[in-house]
């Protein structure tokens, strides 16, 4: 497993394809990086699907409320459209790019409705720079990322099976 050098600020997810490491960028967006260890706390994130995957593009996933497997408000057909009971959250966009391996906040066309989704790059997507939140980055385990089952949307999706803090665990 790579090197943790920061558990505090590191998440360990395990999906339906494999362990994925992602390092936590808190001086980046302090508020996003909370929001995201906030949920995988909570294991809001659990169960929840790869709901919109595009080949070389990205792989999206968090809709805790209607993509999340086995809770009564799991919907396929909605999956993308919710999020958590939580409040938005402010923009935290910076100059840092979009390359393979960024963990990113999803949002609707307002800068500030980010909430619980959230994407991960295949590959450099520089018409994302400064327009959606950059949290986090893959360390490890990007070739699982890659065999994610791709669609919009996508047929008998993989999932998270969990996230946790890596000090937690």
């Amino acid at each position: 497993m790579a090197e943790i050098k920061d558990p505090e600020n590191t998440l360990i997810v395990e999906t339906t394809k494999g362990k994925v490491v992602i390092s936590l960028l808190p001086d980046l967006a302090p508020g996003h990086v909370a929001r995201v260890k906030e949920l995988a706390r909570e294991k809001a994130y659990d169960g929840v699907v790869f709901h919109r995957v595009i080949p070389d593009f990205m792989a999206q996933t968090g809709d805790v409320k209607f993509g999340k497997q086995g809770s009564e408000s799991f919907n396929p057909a909605r999956a993308g459209m919710g999020g958590s009971e939580k409040p938005d959250l402010k923009a935290e966009f910076s100059a840092v790019p979009h390359v393979r391996g960024t963990c990113s906040m999803a949002r609707s066309q307002s800068p500030n409705s980010a909430n619980s989704q959230f994407f991960i790059c295949f590959t450099d997507a520089p018409w994302l720079n400064k327009q959606y939140t950059v949290w986090g980055q893959v360390i490890e385990g990007m070739d699982f990322i890659d065999q994610i089952k791709k669609g919009e949307p996508v047929k008998d999706p993989d999932s998270i099976v969990s996230v946790r803090v890596a000090a937690d665990v």
